[in-house]
Protein backbone atom coordinates (compact mmCIF):
# COMPACT_ATOMS: atom_id res chain seq x y z
CA UNK A 1 0.00 0.00 0.00
CA UNK A 2 1.27 3.27 -1.11
CA UNK A 3 2.25 5.67 1.95
CA UNK A 4 1.12 8.81 2.35
CA UNK A 5 3.23 12.11 1.47
CA UNK A 6 4.08 14.75 4.29
CA UNK A 7 5.70 17.90 3.60
CA UNK A 8 7.20 19.01 6.64
CA UNK A 9 8.72 22.14 7.25
CA UNK A 10 11.14 22.85 10.34
CA UNK A 11 14.56 24.58 10.71
CA UNK A 12 15.48 22.92 14.20
CA UNK A 13 17.56 19.66 12.71
CA UNK A 14 16.92 17.84 15.79
CA UNK A 15 13.58 18.31 15.92
CA UNK A 16 13.18 17.37 12.41
CA UNK A 17 15.37 14.36 12.97
CA UNK A 18 13.05 13.09 16.16
CA UNK A 19 9.88 13.71 13.97
CA UNK A 20 11.17 12.02 10.88
CA UNK A 21 12.66 9.09 12.40
CA UNK A 22 9.30 8.57 14.10
CA UNK A 23 6.87 9.36 11.16
CA UNK A 24 8.75 7.63 8.68
CA UNK A 25 7.57 4.05 9.17
CA UNK A 26 4.07 5.06 8.53
CA UNK A 27 4.33 7.77 5.96
CA UNK A 28 6.97 9.16 2.90
CA UNK A 29 7.81 12.29 4.55
CA UNK A 30 10.10 15.01 2.75
CA UNK A 31 11.43 17.47 5.01
CA UNK A 32 12.29 21.21 4.11
CA UNK A 33 14.63 23.12 7.09
CA UNK A 34 12.94 26.56 5.66
CA UNK A 35 9.81 28.40 4.25
CA UNK A 36 11.05 29.08 0.81
CA UNK A 37 12.49 25.74 -0.32
CA UNK A 38 9.21 23.69 1.59
CA UNK A 39 6.87 26.20 -0.90
CA UNK A 40 8.92 25.13 -3.70
CA UNK A 41 9.07 21.68 -3.27
CA UNK A 42 4.78 21.91 -3.00
CA UNK A 43 4.68 23.89 -6.38
CA UNK A 44 7.16 20.58 -8.09
CA UNK A 45 5.06 17.60 -5.87
CA UNK A 46 2.22 15.81 -4.76
CA UNK A 47 1.75 15.77 -0.65
CA UNK A 48 -1.27 14.66 1.16
CA UNK A 49 -1.09 16.79 4.04
CA UNK A 50 1.51 19.65 5.49
CA UNK A 51 3.55 19.80 9.12
CA UNK A 52 4.39 23.30 9.29
CA UNK A 53 6.89 25.16 12.21
CA UNK A 54 6.41 28.89 12.51
CA UNK A 55 9.63 30.08 12.94
CA UNK A 56 11.98 29.49 10.39
CA UNK A 57 14.30 31.34 8.00
CA UNK A 58 13.57 32.42 4.33
CA UNK A 59 9.37 32.41 5.04
CA UNK A 60 7.59 31.73 8.29
CA UNK A 61 5.48 29.15 8.63
CA UNK A 62 2.15 31.30 8.47
CA UNK A 63 3.27 32.43 4.79
CA UNK A 64 4.40 29.35 3.68
CA UNK A 65 0.56 28.23 4.77
CA UNK A 66 -1.10 31.16 3.16
CA UNK A 67 0.84 30.65 -0.05
CA UNK A 68 0.02 26.81 -0.03
CA UNK A 69 -4.14 28.08 0.99
CA UNK A 70 -3.60 29.94 -2.09
CA UNK A 71 -2.51 27.27 -4.50
CA UNK A 72 -4.52 24.45 -2.60
CA UNK A 73 -7.81 24.59 -0.45
CA UNK A 74 -7.87 21.20 0.90
CA UNK A 75 -4.69 20.05 2.11
CA UNK A 76 -4.76 19.41 5.74
CA UNK A 77 -2.31 22.02 7.27
CA UNK A 78 -1.21 21.28 11.03
CA UNK A 79 0.96 23.90 12.57
CA UNK A 80 3.33 22.29 15.13
CA UNK A 81 5.01 25.34 16.93
CA UNK A 82 7.01 26.20 20.46
CA UNK A 83 4.09 29.66 20.11
CA UNK A 84 1.81 28.92 22.40
CA UNK A 85 -0.25 32.04 22.72
CA UNK A 86 -3.63 31.97 21.84
CA UNK A 87 -3.19 34.85 19.23
CA UNK A 88 -0.60 32.99 17.35
CA UNK A 89 -3.24 29.69 17.16
CA UNK A 90 -5.83 32.25 16.22
CA UNK A 91 -3.59 33.31 13.30
CA UNK A 92 -3.09 30.06 12.20
CA UNK A 93 -6.91 28.80 11.97
CA UNK A 94 -7.57 32.30 10.41
CA UNK A 95 -4.92 31.78 7.53
CA UNK A 96 -6.63 28.62 7.07
CA UNK A 97 -4.79 25.71 9.35
CA UNK A 98 -7.10 22.94 10.47
CA UNK A 99 -5.18 21.97 14.16
CA UNK A 100 -2.26 23.80 15.79
CA UNK A 101 0.19 21.20 17.92
CA UNK A 102 2.10 23.13 20.73
CA UNK A 103 5.72 21.79 21.32
CA UNK A 104 6.44 19.87 23.16
CA UNK A 105 3.91 17.01 22.30
CA UNK A 106 3.69 13.19 22.09
CA UNK A 107 4.40 11.64 18.38
CA UNK A 108 1.36 9.44 19.57
CA UNK A 109 -0.71 12.59 19.59
CA UNK A 110 0.74 13.63 16.02
CA UNK A 111 0.31 10.47 14.22
CA UNK A 112 -3.07 10.39 15.81
CA UNK A 113 -3.88 13.86 14.20
CA UNK A 114 -2.21 13.05 11.23
CA UNK A 115 -4.40 9.89 10.52
CA UNK A 116 -7.65 12.11 11.51
CA UNK A 117 -7.41 14.47 8.66
CA UNK A 118 -5.69 12.03 5.88
CA UNK A 119 -9.14 9.91 6.72
CA UNK A 120 -11.25 12.66 6.27
CA UNK A 121 -9.81 13.94 2.79
CA UNK A 122 -9.78 10.62 1.19
CA UNK A 123 -12.64 10.90 -1.26
CA UNK A 124 -13.53 7.40 -2.07
CA UNK A 125 -17.43 7.52 -1.93
CA UNK A 126 -18.41 7.54 -5.95
CA UNK A 127 -21.10 9.90 -5.61
CA UNK A 128 -21.84 12.31 -2.67
CA UNK A 129 -25.58 13.91 -2.05
CA UNK A 130 -25.50 17.66 -2.64
CA UNK A 131 -28.16 20.05 -0.87
CA UNK A 132 -28.92 23.58 -2.21
CA UNK A 133 -28.33 26.33 0.11
CA UNK A 134 -29.84 29.57 -1.17
CA UNK A 135 -28.15 30.14 -4.31
CA UNK A 136 -25.79 27.84 -4.12
CA UNK A 137 -25.91 24.14 -4.61
CA UNK A 138 -23.36 22.22 -1.77
CA UNK A 139 -21.12 19.26 -2.27
CA UNK A 140 -19.94 18.25 1.64
CA UNK A 141 -17.32 15.43 0.28
CA UNK A 142 -15.66 17.75 -2.15
CA UNK A 143 -15.99 20.92 0.12
CA UNK A 144 -17.83 22.84 -2.72
CA UNK A 145 -20.47 25.88 -2.76
CA UNK A 146 -21.32 26.72 -6.66
CA UNK A 147 -23.69 28.85 -7.97
CA UNK A 148 -24.55 29.63 -11.75
CA UNK A 149 -21.40 31.86 -11.85
CA UNK A 150 -19.00 30.80 -8.95
CA UNK A 151 -17.48 27.70 -7.55
CA UNK A 152 -16.11 28.10 -3.93
CA UNK A 153 -13.74 25.55 -2.46
CA UNK A 154 -14.14 25.64 1.47
CA UNK A 155 -11.85 24.35 3.62
CA UNK A 156 -12.24 20.48 5.20
CA UNK A 157 -13.31 21.79 8.66
CA UNK A 158 -15.24 24.60 6.84
CA UNK A 159 -17.26 21.94 5.48
CA UNK A 160 -17.46 19.85 8.18
CA UNK A 161 -18.84 22.82 9.92
CA UNK A 162 -21.78 24.25 7.45
CA UNK A 163 -22.73 20.29 6.96
CA UNK A 164 -23.26 19.98 10.59
CA UNK A 165 -25.45 22.79 10.69
CA UNK A 166 -27.06 21.57 7.65
CA UNK A 167 -27.82 18.75 9.46
CA UNK A 168 -29.64 20.50 12.03
CA UNK A 169 -31.36 23.27 10.38
CA UNK A 170 -32.93 26.01 12.69
CA UNK A 171 -32.20 24.19 15.75
CA UNK A 172 -30.81 25.98 18.27
CA UNK A 173 -27.11 24.41 18.87
CA UNK A 174 -24.95 24.04 22.04
CA UNK A 175 -21.31 25.12 21.44
CA UNK A 176 -20.47 22.45 23.40
CA UNK A 177 -22.14 20.08 20.76
CA UNK A 178 -20.61 21.55 18.06
CA UNK A 179 -17.15 21.23 19.42
CA UNK A 180 -17.58 17.79 20.36
CA UNK A 181 -19.18 16.60 17.03
CA UNK A 182 -16.74 18.64 14.93
CA UNK A 183 -13.45 19.03 16.60
CA UNK A 184 -13.81 15.67 19.13
CA UNK A 185 -13.35 18.01 22.52
CA UNK A 186 -14.72 21.27 23.61
CA UNK A 187 -11.92 23.23 25.47
CA UNK A 188 -11.06 26.94 25.34
CA UNK A 189 -8.89 26.57 22.25
CA UNK A 190 -11.32 24.85 20.77
CA UNK A 191 -13.62 27.03 21.51
CA UNK A 192 -11.70 29.92 19.98
CA UNK A 193 -11.65 27.92 16.72
CA UNK A 194 -15.05 27.41 16.50
CA UNK A 195 -15.69 30.88 16.37
CA UNK A 196 -12.90 31.61 13.72
CA UNK A 197 -14.72 29.26 11.39
CA UNK A 198 -18.00 30.81 11.94
CA UNK A 199 -16.75 34.03 11.21
CA UNK A 200 -15.15 32.82 7.62
CA UNK A 201 -18.46 30.45 6.89
CA UNK A 202 -20.17 33.98 7.41
CA UNK A 203 -17.75 35.77 4.98
CA UNK A 204 -18.45 33.13 2.17
CA UNK A 205 -21.84 32.81 2.58
CA UNK A 206 -22.13 37.08 2.67
CA UNK A 207 -23.94 37.25 -0.74
CA UNK A 208 -26.37 34.81 0.49
CA UNK A 209 -29.36 37.28 1.90
CA UNK A 210 -31.87 34.14 2.82
CA UNK A 211 -29.30 32.50 5.17
CA UNK A 212 -28.60 33.01 8.67
CA UNK A 213 -25.89 32.49 11.27
CA UNK A 214 -26.70 33.36 14.51
CA UNK A 215 -25.61 33.57 17.95
CA UNK A 216 -27.74 32.81 20.77
CA UNK A 217 -25.92 34.28 23.21
CA UNK A 218 -25.00 31.54 26.04
CA UNK A 219 -25.93 28.90 24.64
CA UNK A 220 -24.51 28.40 20.87
CA UNK A 221 -26.12 29.12 17.08
CA UNK A 222 -28.70 28.94 14.85
CA UNK A 223 -28.33 28.25 11.37
CA UNK A 224 -31.70 28.69 9.83
CA UNK A 225 -32.89 29.16 5.77
CA UNK A 226 -35.21 29.39 3.56
CA UNK A 227 -34.82 26.53 1.38
CA UNK A 228 -32.65 23.45 2.04
CA UNK A 229 -33.18 20.18 0.37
Amino acid sequence: MEKSKILYAEDDKTIAFLIQDSLEAYYEIDHYGDGKSAFEAFNCKDFDICLLDIMMPEMNGFDLAEKIREKNLEIPIIFISAKALKEDRIKGLKIGADDYLVKPFSIEELILKIEVFLKRSKKTEPSSPKYTIGKYHFDPQNYTLQDSENKITLTQRESELLFYFIRHKNTVLKRQDILKAIWGDDDYFMGRSLDVFISRLRKVLANEENIFIENIHGIGFRFSENNIS
